[in-house]
């Protein structure tokens, strides 16, 4: 039978005739639309970037439409897609990681809070009152028990997995590419990961790579961190590093693109 919606998009708990559920899929469109949204799991922590339009050029956008918030001193989350989505599910991982910490004792641990994300948004796909979450949720977490630190990424159909590069958004098929180039997989024999240092400058590079000036909008870089040099807490990177970062970006940028120009031409 045809993959139309024809009356199975009116409900997310309804499966079209091929199996499919199109309240899914157009959440997932939205958040594709989105900015770009990357994490990478370093060898002594995880940084967070995420790619945030500028909507007017009044706007204050320090204070205003963030897309990296912190959870609990050891946690912290990026979303892209809807950001009054994000905003809930960022909410109800605060109340998460409190509610662990208030009957346990201790700091969540990174898998249990991905999969309490997990659930709670997968809930919202179960019932025909609802609707999806447009939003993806990527989750840098330390564990102080175990001393390891943990990427996962949480998606609109609530399906959540383990990375050690992640990325969400438009343009994420590209960005992906461009990760796996960074040797980012050591299990597999792929080289050994990069520091956060060079983690900042890599991921700044990867969005403005994807970056066309003459169809996308302005944005700004927004940048976290949780790492051995913040004590395992997240916090954003200085805006002198994502400044740095984004200068040497750029000049790596123009200059593969002069090689590229002078290899045709010869």
């Amino acid at each position: 039978m045809a993959s139309s919606g024809s009356g199975y998009d009116l409900s997310s708990s309804t499966f079209s005739p091929d199996g499919r559920i199109f309240q899914i899929e157009y959440a997932s469109k939205a958040v594709e639309n989105a900015g770009t949204a990357l994490g990478l799991r370093c060898r002594d922590g995880i940084v967070l970037c995420v790619e945030k339009p500028l909507v007017h050029k009044m706007l204050v956008s320090e204070t205003t439409g963030r897309r990296i918030h912190t959870v609990d001193s050891h946690s912290g989350v990026a979303i892209t897609g809807f950001v009054s989505d994000g905003r809930q599910i960022v909410g109800r991982a605060r109340d998460e990681a409190a509610n662990y910490l208030e009957t346990y004792g201790t700091t969540i641990p990174p898998e249990v809070l991905t999969s309490r994300i997990s659930s709670y948004v997968h809930y919202f796909t179960l019932h025909g009152a609802l609707r999806p979450f447009g939003a993806s949720t990527l989750v840098a977490a330390y564990d102080p028990g175990t001393k390891e630190h943990s990427l996962h990424m949480v998606e609109p159909s609530g399906v959540s997995y383990e990375y050690y590069g992640c990325s969400a958004g438009r343009g994420r098929q590209s960005a992906r590419t461009e990760m796996e180039k960074l040797a980012i997989n050591p299990k597999q024999g792929e080289g050994e990961l990069i520091d956060v240092q060079e983690a900042v400058k890599q991921l700044a590079k990867i969005i403005y790579t994807l970056y066309d000036e003459s169809k996308d909008k302005p944005f700004e870089l927004e940048m976290s961190w949780l790492c051995e040099g913040s004590g395992w807490r997240h916090e954003g990177v200085p805006k002198d590093v994502i400044a740095s970062a984004v200068e040497w970006a750029k000049k790596e940028i123009e200059e593969a693109e002069e090689e590229d120009d002078d290899e045709m031409e010869e």
